[in-house]
């Protein structure tokens, strides 16, 4: 089924999704009946049942209940059927026979059914099969031990188990019920529909012969080789292993659940896609993608997510949330035991985790070095900690932060108790260190500026502010707060607190983003950008003049 042109602006197919919840709606039965029944009796003509050869006919009034017994190679003719067996009682008053004995029954070229037993009503024009039960049609057979066709209305139905084949796909059931006028199948209770690919089992189907799809009506599982769906509400194609799911429906592949509101699914390409309310589960590497729309490969490993989309890893006790327009996830090496997989984000990144915030333009995580680099104006928050560059590359270990680099114009801005005073280094490079998640050293170098406030060791007061130029250092933290620096050689100036100027108190190309930064998870779908002024210019390296 090509569903492509019916995409919106936003990728969505939501035309779809309401023209198959209208047809699913219409093909609800409100409640199964204990058999089916003639709403209104079609017209036909008042025709006999015509006796047309029997080798031997007696008739035993008190021994046969009226009937004219019959034996030997017995044929009947009824309204354009012909039906056959090895001895009858005719019941010519009412129209009716009972037949014994390689029973069979031909409505024209296309439909035979035959059986052990078989009682044919001639004004109602209903047969009953009773022991080794067969009726075919076209491609399709249909085995029970009890069987009520309906000549009128082209339906044959049992109530005590059956098993239905067409062509490659079996289903077996309970109750079923076949139209041969419409190709179209109803079976309930314990039903198993299974062909050389898939198995679905559930309680309710409608399976339409023709189109070779199979209506699901009420809770039913599908098992497509490493693939299991789990549906109340869809459509399945055995021909195209095609499925177009409603209701929430979910499908786990080996860890990997995909939820939504509706579903698309192609057991051929192993191609799925979720519409609104979208749940990417990954149960082995432990995060989760959320949105309006979701697109899975499973041969590719390739996973996209749009529309207020949400990441979350929850390897950990507290769980990373990140928020960005569009999240694309890519498998490298799939079958080996090397795989890994690398995760886009882009346009208006957002994180939070209680202990980490961050914010940027865009984002790629690789797993395979376990490194998140951060794009285009990037900020990281730890604690008190606001590390911010031109590019951000943090490290993981065990889904914690391990060490971050912030390559060109590097700036760590500690803010202190003192109003207005932060702990400020800026450099060309720098390096951050952490331990349980709290920073615990920083090292800057090339071009370093400091403005530091030392702690009185005995009442934790401020003593000062320094000032200082280097080409390296190395800064302590302990408690969340800088308790010591070391530089090789520096040229600095100590001020008294009440002796500051003013104009010494910030490096340049200080701000504190607090209007900036994620304050919870709710919060990361609230874009702040920079005020107007402060965004990073980025630095272009001056470039050899080329040769005439």
């Amino acid at each position: 089924m090509k569903i492509e042109n019916y995409i919106d602006d936003k990728g969505h197919r939501s035309i779809i999704v309401v023209l198959l919840c209208a047809l699913c709606a219409s093909v609800v039965w409100a409640a199964i009946p204990s058999r089916p029944r003639r709403t209104q009796p079609k017209k036909t003509d008042d025709k006999r049942v015509y006796l047309i050869h029997a080798d031997e006919l007696f008739y035993e009034q008190w021994r046969n209940n009226d009937a004219q017994v019959l034996r030997g190679n017995v044929a009947f003719e009824h309204d354009g059927a012909k039906l056959f067996c090895d001895s009858a009682n005719f019941f010519e008053q009412s129209n009716s026979f009972e037949a014994f004995g390689n029973v069979r029954m031909n409505q024209g070229d296309t439909l035979t059914l035959t059986s052990d037993y078989g009682y044919y009503d001639g004004n109602d024009q209903i047969m009953q099969a009773l022991q080794n039960v067969v009726l075919k049609h076209r491609t399709t057979t249909l085995y029970t031990d009890s069987l009520f066709y309906d000549r009128l209305y082209s339906m044959g139905y049992y109530q005590e188990g059956g098993k239905m084949v067409d062509k490659g796909t079996t289903l077996v059931s309970d109750w079923g019920e076949y139209h041969a006028d419409t190709k179209m199948a109803m079976f309930y209770y314990d039903v198993t529909m299974r062909d050389k690919n898939f198995m679905l089992t559930t309680d309710s189907l409608y399976y339409d012969t023709q189109s070779k799809q199979a209506h699901i009506i009420g809770p039913s599982d599908i098992v497509n080789g490493k693939s299991h769906i789990y549906s109340e509400l869809g459509f399945y194609n055995t021909r195209t292993e095609e499925g177009i799911l409603l209701n929430r429906s979910v499908l786990d592949n080996e860890g990997r659940v995909l939820t939504g509101d509706s579903l698309w699914y192609n057991g051929k390409t192993g191609i799925s896609e979720a519409f609104r309310n979208m749940v990417f589960t990954d149960t082995i590497n432990r995060n989760i993608l959320t949105g309006n729309y979701g697109f899975y490969n499973d041969s590719t490993g390739y996973a996209m997510c749009t529309d207020s989309a949400m990441a979350i890893d929850f390897s950990q006790r507290d769980s990373l949330f990140m928020h960005a327009d569009t999240f694309k996830v890519f498998t490298y090496h799939k079958e080996t035991d090397s795989v890994y997989r690398v995760m886009h984000a882009y346009n208006k990144v957002r994180a939070y985790r209680i202990d980490v915030q961050a914010v940027c333009d865009s984002l790629v995580y690789n797993q395979k070095d376990s490194c998140m680099t951060l794009y285009r104006d990037p900020i990281l928050w730890n604690q008190n900690q606001q590390l911010l560059g031109e590019e951000i590359r943090v490290y993981m270990k065990d889904s914690l932060i391990d060490h971050a680099h912030i390559v060109n114009q590097a700036f760590s801005t500690e803010k202190l108790r003192e109003k207005e005073a932060y702990n400020q280094v800026s450099s060309t490079e720098m390096f951050a260190f952490f331990e349980n998640g709290n920073m615990h050293e920083a090292r800057a170098k090339d071009n370093v500026l400091v403005v530091y406030y030392p702690e009185d060791q005995a009442d934790s007061s401020y003593v000062g502010m320094v000032s200082m130029q280097t080409t390296l250092l190395r800064m302590f933290m302990e408690n969340k707060k800088m308790q010591r620096i070391w530089a090789p050689k520096s040229d600095g100036v100590m001020y008294p607190m009440s002796q500051i100027p003013p104009d010494k108190r910030f490096l340049q190309g200080f701000y504190w983003f607090d209007y900036v930064r994620p304050l919870s998870k709710e919060d990361i779908f609230v874009w702040r950008g920079k005020k107007p002024g402060t965004e990073l210019k980025v630095s272009r390296k001056r470039e050899p003049p080329k040769p005439h």
